[in-house]
């Protein structure tokens, strides 16, 4: 706009008195414009104001027209506002751009100051992987938060790192750990595809969160992540934050870590993956749960196609080899199914605290597993409740093998893994029914009973309890071996409270039952609840010849550098049964397999035993049985203990067949090995060869014994070891104990007590008896109602033995040195026998030696008046069934 001055606006001019403005018209082709507020516009040089003075004295004339300067030569052009315009955008646009800086800065040090001191940044400890291998050294599973172990960058096939890169963060390799150019490139991606393609956070970004951030979605944690990824990028190498992505992301079905997911979708190593597995994987990443091949396999087979396509592009692989790798969609994707090892892997890590305490880093565990054996089990579980189940009412099952002295070979916990992680073999607790009954049997072995004894197959109450039969039908008088084999309740019930409810709970406690037992008389029949693996560890010592077994999974457990944690051992109870007693129980449990309620069961050539249960309404069916190499225990039922139509005797007995069948292909059968008192020490009084008398410890005022092997009857020395109160053996030259020395055993005469008699008697009978129908009281082996005043009885028939006496005259004289010999039992046979006392010139502080009596065939002791067995038996088949 311009502004015009009058002479009398000049310097200098003199001032005239104002006169009345007059308005003026303005041109057609001017307009008005403002005057307050503007500054000096330009200056005509040729343009006078005389004129328009003029017009104003004339006193009609209109105020000059405020309008663009002209000159002498015309109008002056008018200039383009678009200018100034854009000056006043770029103005502003940089004043707004200073703001955002502004607040920009301000939000990320007010949410920068809330994290703790750089210098107190670290990356955190990965959580412990707990590897766990069978025994040839396969991988049978990892444990532990990640489920896999951690691997290196470069362990790892080049095309596994490369799909993760191109799949997540195309340009990882460039970006200081935030990525401008990438996230806008992402937008516009998912713009163009109408759905989310990848994620917009770097995989510098997403280790930040993984390692010190929460998952929520807010301004503050975006922030925070933004700055922790930049001082990544500035204190590891590009390869280093990579390598702890790979191991700590997570890609679905409870998998974290490339490894752990490589196991758990395709049961390889992560080393060991394929371009397509490797690109799947990838392609897992932007959802887990919602692209993993178990549970969406077409989305999986989706989102392999784009990693791939995604490598050729940034030139990893070619087009070829992209398509060469992709999965065609009517195929099905091929997963890894857990299978019954994962039972396995389960008991294994429950253990570990208990082994090693608290695990602070990566373990190795190698266990007794074999894994062939293992397969096998869990095949032919599965294929007979698939074949059985719905005929006879059951859906689960369970199975435990184990060697002779406790190692674990195999363990199913259940017929999928998959649909339920309940361990039925080691965790479930049932009734075991009759396989319970050995545990009674062998109580009455230990009190005096034989195979041949007989007993009353009859109803009875006690304190209001009648056990009664499972077919209702009663036997009569049969004997101990027909009574365990057909697995009669009355007997069983008559012996447990005969013996006494505690004493089946202390033997079954020392044989391996570790559940609390309650000492009440339906003990007898299996009516408290057991584990599948401590039931089939109690069966060992019927197998080993009498030694208790700690049933075993794990051999040893180290670290990943080699550094030994843990090493089994081979300690364990020692003897549970006496040699005489145990030949006795294999005798009774080999008859129950051949004619009884386990006939089913078979397993080659090898001589074996076992039992089968069977609870009430059929709700639990089970088998135990053993040879001299193995013992396995089978059981079949439902998890909500509805009825079944099942017997121990044969669903159960079919897959025990077939299992140990397998198991023993290739090896050498082998006999049980029944009693023997091989590693194992007899007591023997000292005689004084002056007197003829025992003698004495002058400090304890007790008769001073010796010990021999009772195997060859040569002396050793002994010493009693101050933590277990035991006598142990020890070595002549060294002093100290051997290891693996023999133990101790009851020898020589034991007291009866006075005047004891049955207490398993009720109105309607049920003693035990004779051939001749005499009542016996097996504790004495004595007809009923005969006192006993201290009579010494032999501990391996039960018979009275003749008093002993000191004198010369009531022991015969060894003719090799004048002195009374002494009164032993011969471990071999259970006879008493004289042997030769010490000579007179050896010290009797020094075990002595005695000649190894001679073998003599033991009859059925004649006292009892027990039957002898026939060649051919009448069956208890036959008395219940009139054969």
């Amino acid at each position: 706009m311009d502004f015009r001055i009058s002479p009398d606006d000049r310097v200098g001019a003199q001032p005239k008195k104002p006169s009345k403005p007059r308005a003026t018209t303005p041109a057609k082709s001017g307009r008005v414009e403002p005057v307050m507020g503007q500054t000096s516009g330009i200056f005509g040089n040729s343009e006078r104001v005389a004129g328009g003075a003029a017009k104003n004295a004339k006193g009609g004339g209109k105020p000059p027209r405020r309008g663009k300067a002209t000159t002498a030569r015309g109008k002056k052009p008018r200039k383009s506002r678009s200018g100034g315009f854009l000056m006043g955008v770029l103005w502003w646009g940089f004043v707004a751009c200073l703001w955002v800086g502004i607040g920009i800065i301000g939000i990320i040090v007010y949410y920068g100051a809330q994290l703790p001191s750089s210098n107190t940044w670290a990356i955190p400890q990965r959580p412990p992987n707990i590897r766990i291998l069978a025994a040839d050294g396969s991988l049978i599973s990892n444990r532990g938060k990640t489920g896999g172990e951690a691997v290196t960058y470069r362990e790892l096939p080049y095309y596994v790192p490369a799909a993760i890169i191109a799949s997540e963060d195309r340009r990882f390799m460039s970006h200081f750990g935030v990525d401008p150019i990438g996230m806008a490139s992402v937008v516009v991606e998912m713009i163009k595809a109408r759905g989310v393609t990848r994620g917009a956070s770097t995989i510098t970004q997403q280790v930040a969160k993984n390692l010190f951030l929460t998952p929520d979605q807010t301004l503050g944690r975006k922030v925070q992540e933004a700055i922790l990824s930049i001082w990544l990028e500035q204190n590891y190498t590009k390869e280093q934050i990579l390598e702890l992505y790979m191991n700590r992301v997570y890609f679905g079905a409870g998998a974290t870590g490339i490894e752990a997911a490589a196991q758990t979708y395709f049961g390889v190593s992560a080393r060991n993956l394929s371009l397509g597995q490797a690109a799947m994987l990838a392609g897992i990443l932007p959802a887990p749960s919602a692209y993993n091949p178990k549970t969406s396999p077409e989305k999986a087979i989706q989102r392999q196609r784009l990693s791939l396509n995604a490598m050729a592009e940034e030139g990893y692989i070619t087009k070829e080899e992209a398509a060469a790798a992709q999965i065609d969609p009517s195929q099905s994707v091929r997963t890894r199914v857990a299978g019954s090892e994962s039972y396995v892997a389960d008991w294994v890590e429950s253990l570990m605290t208990a082994y090693i305490g608290d695990i602070t880093s990566d373990v190795v565990v190698h266990t007794t597993i074999d894994y062939k054996m293992q397969k096998d089990a869990e095949f032919i579980v599965k294929e007979q409740v698939a074949a059985e189940g719905k005929g006879r009412h059951f859906s689960q099952g369970a199975l435990v093998s184990m060697d002779v002295d406790g190692k674990v070979r195999a363990m199913v916990g259940g017929v999928d893994y998959q649909a339920s992680q309940y361990n039925r073999a080691v965790t479930a607790k049932r009734q075991p029914g009759s396989t319970f009954k050995p545990f009674v049997y062998l109580a009455a072995m230990e009190k005096g009973y034989t195979p041949e004894t007989l007993a009353e197959d009859a109803q009875f109450t006690y304190e209001g309890w009648s056990p009664r039969d499972a077919s209702g039908k009663y036997a009569g008088t049969v004997t101990l071996r027909q009574a365990l084999a057909y697995s009669i309740n009355t007997i069983a019930a008559r012996l447990a409270i005969d013996v006494t409810p505690a004493k089946v709970v202390e033997v079954a406690t020392r044989m391996g039952i570790s559940s609390p037992l309650e000492a009440v008389p339906s003990i007898a029949l299996g009516t408290q609840e057991v584990s599948l693996l401590e039931l089939t560890g109690a069966y060992a010592p019927f197998a080993n010849g009498g030694i208790g077994v700690i049933p075993n999974v794990i051999t040893s457990i180290e670290s990943t550098e080699g550094k030994q944690l843990y090493e089994a051992s081979d300690a364990g109870p020692g003897r549970v049964i006496a040699p005489n007693v145990l030949a006795e129980m294999d005798d009774m449990l080999k008859t129950a397999v051949e004619v009884g309620t386990g006939k089913r069961a078979s397993v080659g050539d090898w001589e074996f035993g076992g039992k089968t249960g069977t609870t009430q309404e059929a709700k639990d069916a089970l088998f135990i049985g053993f040879t001299s190499a193995m013992v396995t225990g089978v059981w079949l039922g439902n998890d909500d203990a509805t009825k079944t139509t099942l017997s121990g005797g044969s669903v159960p007995a079919t897959i025990w067949s077939e299992f140990m069948t397998k198991a023993h292909a290739g090896k050498q059968a082998r006999p049980l090995p029944h009693g023997t008192y091989e590693g194992q020490l007899a007591s023997q009084q000292m005689v004084d060869p002056n007197t003829g008398q025992v003698m004495t410890d002058p400090n304890t005022g007790q008769p001073m014994v010796q010990y021999v092997d009772a195997a060859t009857g040569q002396p050793v020395q002994t010493m009693v070891d101050p933590t277990t109160g035991q006598v142990v053996q020890i070595d002549p030259n060294t002093g100290q104990p051997v290891a693996g020395g023999a133990q101790p055993i009851q020898s020589g005469p034991m007291l009866a007590p006075a005047g004891q008699t049955p207490a398993g008697g009720d109105a309607n009978g049920g003693w035990i008896v004779d051939a001749n129908g005499q009542q016996i009281d097996p504790s004495t082996g004595l007809p009923l109602g005969q006192p006993v005043q201290d009579q010494a009885i032999d501990p391996a028939t039960g018979q009275a033995l003749q008093p002993q006496t000191n004198d010369v005259g009531a022991a015969p004289i060894d003719p090799d040195t004048g002195l009374p010999m002494t009164l032993v039992v011969d471990p071999v046979t259970g006879q008493q026998v004289w042997v030769p006392s010490a000579p007179a010139q050896q010290q009797f502080q020094q075990p002595q030696q005695i000649q190894q009596p001679q073998q003599i065939q033991m009859q059925p002791p004649g006292a009892i008046n027990q039957p002898v067995p026939v060649e051919k038996p009448r069956t208890l088949m036959d008395m219940l069934f009139g054969g």
